[in-house]
């Protein structure tokens, strides 16, 4: 390595990309670096959807390589990629999916199905190839959060693979697709958790960066399938700040330790109601409840969410607040806590057949 090499690599540390939380050498984006008499190029590929976030990253590369240019041209490549990650006892993806990411409650109420939306269409905002599974058998509610009519049915094929829905761009698969919506699910465990293997292993899945699994709250039998039968590259937990919530999310941080599932983070919502008339914020379930969770089982927070009439108005109606208002500053907090799980996410180990799977390179037009 030469001395103009290592001068570049050391000037990479200066820049933190909040979605990854450390610098760009440590987190192994440097793919390459050439220097010459006449120019010096740089190569770099995230392991997160980021397309929103490559002129911001090429300007903050730009600042930081600038005083180590001695009159060159700088030619800088950026690119992102995703890769499957491992899962829990290191099981084989889903086909065509490279990462399931469970989004999970302790407790009914406290506005995971909302997250996990949110997040989804971020994810895909990003440029990422997203898919959703609505776990909560008993309790579907992606369909109409998601704006699909009632009567929606998955395709079939050869008799055996669902083909899933598709709402918004992204792929989507419920039980609500295959029972009455007025009919309400009676089963027993074993059936609800073999229709959850069911919906995850035999939907035609087409090569998804992310399946978000909408998960139902608590730590019964479908969270145990979950986790015996489906390769979960990692999982979000969604709390409020009030305690009976905060409670009930430990149980679920201790039930993915105790499952081999790397917690990605934390999610607070309604953390603050801000008044439309006035602005004066509410602190209405307490404050300060989800930053200490997520410092005593030192898992990143990623993102605190308002308690808004919008981001509720618009899931009810069908188009999430992520699409129906993207401006809106609730918009860009789902925004930024989608890139912190990716970027989290792309930090972890990459699974056995992260290389012998094709994987999808995403170059932005030269500029």
């Amino acid at each position: 390595m030469t001395t103009a090499d290592y001068a570049i690599r050391q000037a990479l540390t200066a820049v933190v990309p909040d979605a990854l939380g450390c610098d760009l050498l440590a987190a192994s984006v440097l793919e390459t670096v050439q220097v010459t008499d006449e120019r010096v190029t740089v190569a770099l590929s995230f392991g997160y959807p980021c397309e929103t976030q490559l002129p911001l990253y090429r300007r903050q590369v730009t600042q930081a390589l600038e005083p180590l240019l001695d009159g060159r041209r700088l030619e800088l490549n950026l690119a992102w990629r995703v890769l499957p990650h491992r899962t829990q006892q290191q099981m084989a993806p889903l086909a065509g999916v490279k990462n399931v990411i469970a989004v999970s409650s302790g407790k009914g109420g406290v506005g995971k199905s909302t997250t996990a939306v949110n997040l989804a269409l971020a994810l895909a905002a990003e440029g990422a190839k997203v898919g959703m599974l609505d776990a909560d058998v008993f309790g579907p509610s992606l369909p109409l959060m998601l704006g699909l009519p009632d009567g929606t049915r998955p395709g079939v094929e050869q008799e055996k693979f669902f083909l899933p829905p598709k709402a918004h761009g992204i792929e989507v698969m419920s039980i609500g697709f295959l029972v009455d919506a007025k009919t309400p699910v009676v089963w027993r465990g074993p059936k609800a958790s073999g229709a959850l293997q069911q919906l995850a292993t035999q939907t035609k899945w087409s090569e998804l960066d992310y399946l978000v699994v909408d998960m139902p709250p608590g730590t019964g039998d479908i969270q145990l399938t979950l986790a015996q039968r489906v390769p979960v590259a990692g999982a979000i937990v969604v709390t409020t700040p009030q305690e009976v919530a905060l409670r009930d999310a430990r149980k679920g941080i201790e039930m993915f330790g105790k499952v081999g599932i790397h917690v990605l983070g934390l999610i607070e919502n309604m953390a603050v109601h801000v008044c439309s008339q006035c602005g004066h914020a509410d602190p209405v379930f307490g404050s300060g409840g989800g930053a200490r969770l997520a410092e005593q089982y030192q898992v990143p927070m990623l993102g605190s969410l308002p308690l808004a009439s919008g981001i509720r108005e618009q899931a009810d109606s069908g188009t999430p607040l992520v699409l129906a208002r993207p401006d809106s500053a609730e918009a860009a907090l789902y925004m930024a806590a989608a890139r912190r799980l990716a970027g989290r996410l792309s930090l972890r180990p990459q699974g056995q057949q992260a290389f012998a799977r094709m994987v999808m390179t995403h170059t932005p037009p030269p500029q």
